[in-house]
């Protein structure tokens, strides 16, 4: 248990969320379900569990034989409502989310952003005519009743073995797991084994029906800059100034490590909103560095921090993508329930 001496506050907290979820389990509160497909990425802990990279994965795999739409809140702009993001849409407005899957993959598929999911998605549908809408991070939005729901986990910090807020960093009970069709244990090392999985699996205990995949994040063999990009393998001649405003550089760091001792790190809160005194503060340690180097960030912190003038040109980041274990089983799933709904 994380913070052991907050358990009595997390009976409290099972108590509400646990009537809350029994209330749309019997129809109390309204659900609301759509004639066209509906997929959900969630999971049940606070933080990173790698929901973005299996967003993206998920959008531009479905967006190459369906009209697909991707729906998140918008979490951190500075607009409300529903909104599409395009060409003159920044962070501020659609949030950093939506605008690094814009970045991206401009309009290879749909981005919207509402906070009311329902009536959200409604509009996007209709307006855009959509085949398939993925919602981000919906798994405790149950006012809108996903067709299909996939859980990430974290393979270093799983659910089954977290407890509820505030003495861990569940948002609901572990049992909520059960309205997932996927259970999907994300960051898995590369060298995973058989008997590994198995553990996992034979401590998710997963459902009839359900089932349960691994996968691991891969890096780009390539950093970007606004009009320029290196080989990974040649950070190792710079000075790195790493800034990260995401809820888990762990692996970013892990990774980094490979090719450069020479890093250091400005860690900022996840979606983190950089003032301008975090500028003078980023370019004066900038500045303490060697000859040759550079700053390196993440994709989605990038779209933040290259709308400040004198960062654009210095700073780095670099892409992730997904690899799904068993990934022509998890697409063949995917396509089924698509093509069905």
């Amino acid at each position: 248990m994380k913070r052991w001496y907050l358990y009595p506050f997390s009976l409290g907290y099972h108590f509400v969320t646990s009537l809350r979820n029994l209330m749309y389990d019997w129809g109390i509160s309204k659900s609301t379900t759509f004639k066209t497909p509906i997929i959900n990425v969630g999971n049940l802990s606070v933080g990173g569990s790698g929901k973005s990279p299996m967003v993206m994965y998920l959008a531009e795999f479905l967006s190459k034989t369906y009209k697909t739409g991707v729906l998140s809140r918008g979490y951190g702009r500075i607009t409300k409502g529903y909104g599409i993001t395009n060409y003159d849409s920044n962070y501020k407005t659609v949030g950093d989310e939506a605008m690094q899957l814009f970045e991206r993959f401009k309009n290879k598929f749909v981005i919207g952003v509402s906070e009311e999911r329902v009536p959200g998605a409604k509009k996007m549908i209709d307006d855009m005519d959509l085949n398939v809408l993925v919602l981000d991070d919906a798994f405790q939005h149950r006012a809108i009743k996903p067709g299909f729901n996939i859980l990430m986990t974290d393979y270093n910090d799983p659910y089954f073995k977290d407890f509820l807020l505030p003495a861990g960093d569940l948002r609901e009970s572990r049992s909520g797991a059960k309205r997932a069709q996927i259970i999907m244990v994300s960051k898995c090392p590369n060298d995973l084994t058989d008997e590994k999985k198995q553990y996992y699996i034979s401590r998710i205990k997963p459902q009839h029906g359900q089932k349960v995949f691994f996968s691991s994040i891969g890096y780009d063999e390539k950093v970007y800059a606004h009009n320029q990009f290196l080989p990974d393998n040649n950070l190792s001649y710079y000075d790195i100034l790493l800034i990260t405003g995401i809820a888990n550089p762990k692996p970013l760091l892990n990774h980094l490590s490979k090719f450069s001792q020479r890093v250091k790190h400005l860690k900022f809160k996840d979606h983190h909103n950089f003032s301008d005194q975090d500028i003078k503060n980023i370019i004066a340690e900038y500045k303490k560095l060697g000859e040759y180097k550079l700053i390196l960030t993440t994709e989605k912190d990038y779209v933040r921090l290259k709308t400040f003038d004198y960062l654009r040109e210095i700073v780095y980041y670099w892409p992730i993508n997904v690899h799904i274990d068993k990934k022509e089983e998890f697409n063949q799933i995917i396509l089924n329930y698509v093509s069905k709904n």
